[in-house]
């Protein structure tokens, strides 16, 4: 009998130690699994397993900052560094109006500051010192603002990083400040609930300053800041450069983990192609490994630099005429005139962007607006003005805006809204038969963008036998932010909305209506 179970025990050993083989190859073999990025960098990869976070689509309004050296000479806007070295026309919009000599901002500069040679872009950056700078009063405003997210110009064309830069000497914890502008606005809107973006420019880098022997561009102790681009205006992009674009991106994803990822123009040229797919993936790997939902910004509708689904594409001061059924954001500034602080600043009105937020959003898309702070680091009284005044609207309207959805239509009125970058200066202001729709589980929102005249309006898209309302029947309507017994006949050309009352504020007004 002992021979028996000894034998027996033995067996049962061996079997157990067979099983935790077995497992621990098993777990071996996940871990490899586990190890295994899940965004390879090529298109297919991404558009496989990217997914837009749904918090860019409940959050629908951001701010935008353009901050920099070029905040000092405060004339033109933030393309000063490369105007002050255009002596012709060149590379001008001034062709367009025939000139050809150098253009204001040149002749300002050479005046003011002094020749180009002597005193170059350079030199500005020891006087932005940011003195009155306060990360905590910057987002306190934004916060008031109702905007949901934060996105700082990290890296502009001029090549001075905004933060603190492990790949280059010209950055702002280094000179200039000499503080961790982006890591201090990260920390205090992390800490207030904002989500933080970064936006990189420094593509264009390349050949954003123009080389030529009169001036300082052409100096080697400074061409890490004017770029290593010879004289040759064709000369393409070289591996260098490229790679010295790749780490200060990585660089700024792995210092700062941004939510979102903002791209402006020239990475979308085919010198860049290789490094898109693969920056995407190395960032979309890093959410994974943070925990959390990132996205990138792309400003290529047209030919997809970025395949489509794979970035939430943005539009420059410009919007869309109808819905797009993916997310989308247009960036603007408050400015008309400029991204960056200048003396001669010219804001648009509250009204216009409120405007500008309800159309966007009642097609799918987000406002990301710019503000332009001074070198010393305050933000003009006029700018926040106008935000404390989108602020105090979303206050009353917000539920209109914020995770909503877009409806079977966008809206009605007769103010078509023209498409593409740049096109907001063709746009006429909107009248108060124009109406914009979002809707939230059963309730529909209709807003005015203007006070509709004798207080009542026939919203022709929910008549009873309208298209987008066959089977529709409406239970109630309300004006958000009023008391008023709001009365309503759902006919078959329109809901007839009478007895609005008084005005809820200065400008869009909002009807929630209980389906």
């Amino acid at each position: 009998m002992g021979g028996k179970y000894s034998l027996l025990i033995l067996m049962g050993l061996l079997f157990l130690g067979a099983c935790k083989t077995e497992k621990k190859t098993e777990h071996s073999a996940n871990a490899v699994t586990d190890s295994i990025p899940k965004f390879q960098p090529n298109w297919e990869s991404i558009k496989k397993n990217y997914k837009d976070p749904k918090w860019f689509s409940d959050d629908k309004f951001g701010i935008f900052i353009h901050w920099g050296a070029y905040s000092v000479p405060a004339f033109g806007s933030e393309w000063y560094p490369r105007q002050m070295y255009m002596d012709t026309a060149t590379f001008s919009a001034q062709l367009k109006l025939g000139k050809t000599g150098p253009n204001d901002t040149y002749l300002h500069h050479k005046k003011t500051w002094g020749d180009q040679k002597e005193f170059g872009y350079k030199d500005f950056i020891p006087m932005f010192k940011a003195e009155k700078f306060d990360a905590k009063e910057w987002i306190d405003l934004f916060k008031k603002s109702g905007a949901k997210y934060v996105v700082p110009v990290a890296d502009h064309h001029d090549g001075f990083a905004m933060y603190k830069s492990h790949t280059t000497r010209w950055n702002a914890f280094d000179m200039g400040p000499k503080r961790d502008v982006l890591g201090e606005l990260f920390e205090e809107g992390r800490k207030q609930g904002l989500k933080m973006g970064a936006s990189s420019h420094f593509a264009f880098n390349w050949s954003f300053y123009n080389k030529k022997d009169k001036f300082d561009t052409v100096d080697p102790e400074y061409a890490d800041l004017y770029s290593s681009k010879g004289k040759n205006l064709t000369e393409p992009v070289s591996e260098k450069f490229k790679q010295r674009w790749w780490e200060r991106t990585t660089d700024l994803i792995d210092t700062y983990q941004p939510d979102i990822l903002y791209f402006d123009f020239y990475v979308d040229i085919d010198d860049f192609a290789d490094l898109r797919p693969k920056l995407a993936a190395y960032y979309y790997n890093k959410g994974i490994e943070w925990g959390k939902e990132v996205l990138i910004n792309d400003k290529n509708f047209d030919h997809e630099a970025f395949p489509e689904g794979t970035v939430i594409y943005d539009l420059e001061r410009g919007k869309l005429p109808g819905i797009r059924k993916l997310p989308w954001q247009t960036d603007t500034s408050i400015g008309k005139n400029s991204w960056s602080y200048v003396t001669n600043w010219d804001s648009k009105t509250a009204n216009q962007l409120i405007d500008d937020l309800v159309d966007i959003v009642s097609k799918n898309g987000n406002l990301l607006l710019n503000v332009g702070p001074k070198a010393d680091g305050t933000i003009p009284d006029d700018q926040k003005k106008i935000l404390l005044q989108i602020g105090d609207w979303l206050a009353v309207n917000g539920d209109a805006i914020y995770d909503t959805r877009y409806w079977k239509t966008f809206g009605e009125g007769p103010t078509e809204v023209k498409k593409g970058h740049h096109s907001e200066g063709q746009n006429k202001e909107f009248t108060g038969q124009d109406i914009r729709f979002t809707q939230k589980g059963n309730r529909l929102f209709a807003t005015m963008l203007a006070w509709p005249e004798n207080g009542e309006i026939n919203i022709k898209s929910l008549g009873s036998l309208g298209e987008y309302t066959k089977d529709l029947k409406i239970k109630g309507v309300r004006l958000l932010g009023s008391d008023a017994k709001v009365s309503f006949e759902q006919a078959e050309q329109g809901l007839l909305v009478k007895n609005l009352g008084e005005k809820t504020g200065e400008f869009a007004h909002v009807l929630e209506i209980a389906l």
